[in-house]
């Protein structure tokens, strides 16, 4: 189960706020699935947790379950160490079924790129700016090392967990849900070309340097080293889907 403070937790676990409950609540539920925030096997916040901090009815939580149930996303098991669990990813896309995701949301490539540049930068000259605490550096130092270890099928959900704390440390629950949804989006396109060992050894490199720069409270740092490691991936989404 994912621990109750996790930052990439709360980012998506977030409030709805929404007239269509239901929907928005299914959406975010499967938020956490995609972005790896509750992994293949793991389980989710117990319902009274879960739909607390959602801040929909039990009732409605209930309802989103049963239909990712019936999606075959999650299981549920009564009883001790019972609870919701994530059955499996949903499949990876082709980039054509990439592209008309794309599409069917209305937002250009070059839009969603320009706009996760500019949320991620905000966040990492921030950190920078203002510092962190020894804990919230040890949680970093974590999720770097979690990434490292982790092979091709598992990287890119570590990778965006790393992303999404860094976007919710700065304090900002606008920030961290905004690029959430951008990272999202994000990881459709991304899944429809799977990362190659040369570019996981390459991310780790440029995770550490950008929380080596924060850590050295150095804006500017922090700023190129973010800009290289988002330029890497921009590139590689130019190639697939310009």
């Amino acid at each position: 189960m994912i621990p109750s403070r996790d930052p990439a937790a709360d980012a998506v676990f977030r409030r709805v706020r929404a007239d269509n409950a239901l929907e928005v609540t299914v959406e975010r539920l499967m938020c956490a699935i995609r972005l790896g925030v509750v992994p293949p096997g793991g389980r989710f916040p117990a319902e009274r947790d879960l739909s607390s901090r959602l801040g929909v009815s039990r009732v409605t939580l209930r309802e989103a379950i049963r239909v990712l149930r019936e999606r075959g996303h999650v299981r549920s098991r009564r009883g001790r160490g019972g609870g919701t669990f994530v059955a499996h990813l949903p499949p990876r896309p082709t980039p054509d079924e990439a592209r008309r995701g794309l599409g069917a949301h209305g937002t250009a490539l070059e839009d969603l790129l320009a706009f996760r540049r500019t949320l991620e930068t905000g966040a990492v000259v921030r950190l920078a700016e203002t510092g962190l605490s020894v804990d919230q550096h040890d949680l970093l130092d974590r999720r770097v090392g979690v990434a490292a270890g982790a092979g091709p099928a598992d990287y890119r959900r570590c990778d965006t967990v790393f992303h999404i704390t860094l976007a919710q440390l700065t304090g900002s629950e606008w920030t961290a849900a905004a690029l959430t949804d951008a990272r999202m989006r994000i990881n459709q396109l991304m899944d429809a070309a799977p990362p190659s060992e040369g570019g996981l050894a390459a991310s780790d490199g440029e995770h550490r340097r950008i929380v080596g720069a924060v850590r050295a409270r150095d804006p500017e740092a922090a700023r190129l080293a973010l800009g290289g490691h988002l330029a890497r991936v921009e590139r590689r989404l130019r190639e697939l889907f310009t």
